[in-house]
């Protein structure tokens, strides 16, 4: 497989075309950005760190029948997946207070919530990122109200998978 013209560069990572029209290659940089890229550094090893986070979490996806874009890790700082349509959503499970959510609630952080809660952000740098619900999402002509409940079916069934195997390396 070739690796081709550049396709998409972002904050994290360069997309190159490839021989296959339904396959990207992908490698992870350094950079580290903050405050929706208002804050900029380099970090040493931060590529493959995020190259082989991404290729642990997919491949225990995928084994776990959770369909993924995922292909093969090819090095240190590079993989192969499948090219996909990207919905500028940020869907985000909580399954603890923490964060944004503590304050927004008036809670304390940490305390684990009943049922996870779903969330989705705008992806949007110039709005910063906006928590949005499913009227937004719809008059923005994001996503369907089917497809919204198929992702939040999915995110679920991710946690379901993920908050265990985190718990055990006591990420949580």
């Amino acid at each position: 497989m070739e690796k081709g013209q550049l396709l998409y560069e972002g904050k994290a990572k360069r997309i190159y075309a490839t021989d296959e029209e339904n396959i990207v290659w992908v490698e992870y940089k350094d950079d580290a950005t903050a405050f929706n890229g208002e804050k900029k550094a380099q970090i040493s090893g931060k590529g493959r760190l995020n190259n082989q986070i991404t290729t642990l979490l997919f491949e225990k996806l995928a084994q776990a029948g959770i369909e993924n874009h995922f292909v093969e890790k090819l090095s240190e700082t590079e993989q192969l997946v499948k090219k996909v349509k990207i919905i500028p959503l940020e869907v985000v499970v909580r399954n603890i207070t923490a964060g944004s959510l503590a304050k927004r609630l008036g809670k304390e952080e940490g305390i684990e919530l009943k049922n996870a809660i779903v969330e989705f952000y705008y992806k949007n740098d110039e709005l910063g990122d906006p928590l949005v619900n499913n009227d937004h999402i719809s008059t923005l002509e994001i996503a369907t109200e089917a497809e919204l409940q198929k992702i939040k079916q999915i995110a679920l069934k991710v946690n379901d998978i993920l908050a265990p195997f985190f718990s055990e390396k006591m990420l949580d």
